[in-house]
């Protein structure tokens, strides 16, 4: 089979990986052909500034470079390769717990979705989020994916064709590529979704801007030790937005720095974000940064909360990413092509679910594609003509497992993100009650995270081979 990706960011990396992992090899012995596609530079040590802050890329970030990959995503890489996932952790900081304060610092509820973290690490059950780097993330995965599959080149067009191969178009006019399966990893506003709605003149669910703009950076710990608790996440909402902030790396002598389970003592940050109302979509790449911070500054120079007021003190303001989300599209699939992470369902960060969900997607459709792979070549079918019935019906379980899922979670993201907009004070002081009486009952507030976080996709999709074989 010749296969496609369309870019090598975190799930297009991914599902090179996991189609080498669950891909049966066909009849004649020679390996399938795949090719990732990628506009930019994908030289592991390449910043992500090097690589373009544009709305591709941003839609699953946590402002200021960092995201997080709750238990659910860090099993896909677990089942992937198990190293990875040490690498990964090591990389980044285990987060326990998570706090919900008001601008003051009072915590108003907690939640460990986890549980109590691991003291030897060694846990076991349910894996606590790690809060990571974006590079880093996809650093790791990046250094698997053997550098001459990846081709640096711009694609200009994708056409799904339900007679013959799929055709792949290029901006610097090279000739054509054509495979049996593309895939679209791209992003939000990648070319591939094109591809599903041939007969549009535009894109008929083009990405939405919500009204919502993050900034963020990092700060040493240093400065605010003692005030954040050690293996948190900390959410503040005001009545003028929102701030976050998080320990950002292990001490590099931690024993079980490399361990999910496991809260380690503190590195050398701390990452924090803020995010507001503003009605015109901001330019990232031209907007002035030291205006921002004066605004930010302005902004919440009524928040006592001790680490915020250190922050603004000294920070600056290193990135800046307003917040996307792609309406739920009808179908990921059409002839072949089939769409994956942020070209599939852009997430807002409020989710917190953006980077799993994508790990979620690729695994899914890897185990289903190498299900219906493996029992076509047990069939005796060896014409590659067949592969669009084997892509088809991968694709439709794929879409009937997950499009309902992430629904539900964009639904309640999307509840979530209205806590960071603008408020009077009696509204806020409504959010701060609510959030309080809540917190009296953390075993029901968590409940919902927890069975997000415990989700486990290579079981549900055993589930539906199961029951259709």
């Amino acid at each position: 089979m010749k296969i496609i990706i369309i870019g090598a960011g975190i799930a297009g990396c991914t599902i090179y990986l996991e189609l080498r992992k669950h891909l049966p090899k066909p009849p004649s012995g020679e390996a399938h052909k795949i090719t990732i596609y990628e506009a930019y530079d994908t030289n592991i040590d390449t910043t992500a500034d090097d690589r373009g802050n544009g709305p591709t890329y941003s839609s699953t970030l946590i402002v200021g470079g960092g995201l997080g990959v709750a238990a659910n995503g860090l099993n896909v890489i677990k089942r992937l390769d198990e190293n990875m996932l040490r690498e990964i952790v090591r990389g980044g900081y285990s987060c326990a717990t998570m706090n919900m304060k008001s601008k003051n610092g009072r915590v108003l509820a907690r939640m460990q979705p986890a549980g109590k973290p691991a003291l030897d690490g060694k846990g076991q059950g349910t894996m606590n989020t790690v809060a990571c780097s974006r590079h880093g993330l996809w650093r790791e995965l990046r250094k698997r994916v053997p550098d001459d599959d990846i081709v640096t080149r711009r694609v200009s067009e994708v056409v799904a064709r339900s007679d013959g191969l799929n055709v792949v178009s290029f901006v610097d006019g090279s000739p054509s590529a054509e495979a049996d399966l593309v895939i679209g990893a791209d992003g939000l506003k990648g070319l591939a979704k094109k591809a599903l709605f041939p007969g549009e003149k535009t894109d008929p669910f083009p990405p939405h801007y919500e009204g919502l703009c993050g900034v963020g950076g990092f700060a040493p710990y240093s400065l605010v030790k003692g005030h954040v608790e050690i293996g948190s996440m900390n959410f503040v909402m005001g009545g003028n937005g929102f701030f976050g902030y998080f320990i950002a790396e292990s001490a590099l002598d931690a024993p079980h720095r490399d361990s999910p389970y496991h809260v380690s003592p503190p590195g050398e940050s701390v990452g924090w974000w803020s995010t507001y109302s503003v009605d015109e979509c901001p330019d990232p790449k031209s907007v002035d940064k030291e205006d921002i911070l004066k605004q930010l500054r302005e902004r919440h120079k009524n928040w006592k909360d001790p680490v915020i007021c250190k922050v603004l003190e000294t920070s600056k303001v290193t990135s800046m990413y307003p917040t996307w989300i792609v309406p739920p599209l009808p179908t990921w699939e059409r002839d072949g092509v089939v769409l994956v992470g942020d070209a599939a369902h852009a997430l807002p960060p409020t989710s917190g679910q953006g980077s799993s969900q994508a790990l979620e997607d690729v695994e899914c459709f890897s185990l289903f594609l190498g299900h219906h792979l493996g029992k076509a070549y047990e069939s005796g079918g060896h014409d590659p003509t067949d592969y669009k019935e084997v892509i088809r019906a991968a694709a439709k379980q794929y879409m009937d497992l997950r499009q309902p899922h992430v629904k539900r979670i964009l639904d309640h993201a999307q509840q979530s993100q209205n806590r960071k907009r603008d408020k009077t004070v009696i509204e806020e002081y409504i959010m701060y009650a609510f959030m309080w009486m809540i917190g009296w009952f953390p075993n029901v507030m968590t409940k919902p995270l927890k069975q997000l976080v415990e989700y486990d996709i290579a079981s549900e999709v055993y589930k539906v081979l199961h029951v259709k074989s």
